[in-house]
């Protein structure tokens, strides 16, 4: 018996954790501002040229080359850029996306958008968790965060399953 109960048990936690799927690529949240004219033409920190329909962003602390997805948190709407350029390390803002970026999420009139960066996907994250194992990352969420499994207690009551510690040593 003692063994069927240690058996369901685990077989449980097995489904659960099967079950449980990745809640969020989050990396950040923040405000969002868009590069002005004067930057177009001007060679970034990844060496190529800025232009201002590219779907490229500027970022403090991101690999060069990482591909992220910025969310208009008011109004849902998001734009997957390419990080090829620095952020100075005073600025208040955590992320400068082109124009060309910042019309897609609707944020070119007011100019600023609390936003949400994310990784495209899981292999994108852990690229980012591998670059940044050895390295501070203030700000930075940089690891996968997978979502809580809810069990209504009516469906699933362990305590009235009869338990006796006794037979465990035996086990």
């Amino acid at each position: 018996m003692v063994r069927k109960v240690i058996l369901l048990i685990c077989l449980m936690v097995i489904g659960f954790s099967a079950a449980a799927q990745v809640d969020s690529l989050l990396i950040q949240e923040g405000t969002a501002s868009f590069y002005g004219k004067k930057f177009h033409g001007r060679r970034t920190a990844s060496g190529e040229i800025f232009h201002l329909d590219s779907m490229t962003a500027a970022h403090k602390s991101l690999p060069l080359d990482t591909w992220v997805r910025v969310i208009n948190k008011k109004n849902k709407l998001e734009v997957v850029v390419r990080i090829n350029d620095r952020l100075p390390s005073y600025s208040k803002r955590q992320i400068d996306v082109s124009r060309a970026a910042a019309e897609r999420i609707e944020m070119v009139r007011d100019g600023l958008a609390n936003v949400r960066i994310e990784a495209v996907d899981l292999d994108q994250l852990e690229k980012l968790v591998e670059y940044f194992a050895d390295k501070e990352h203030p700000g930075l969420r940089i690891r996968p965060y997978y979502q809580g499994v809810v069990v209504n207690s009516r469906e699933l009551d362990l305590s009235l399953l009869k338990f006796d510690s006794k037979k465990l040593e035996n086990f």
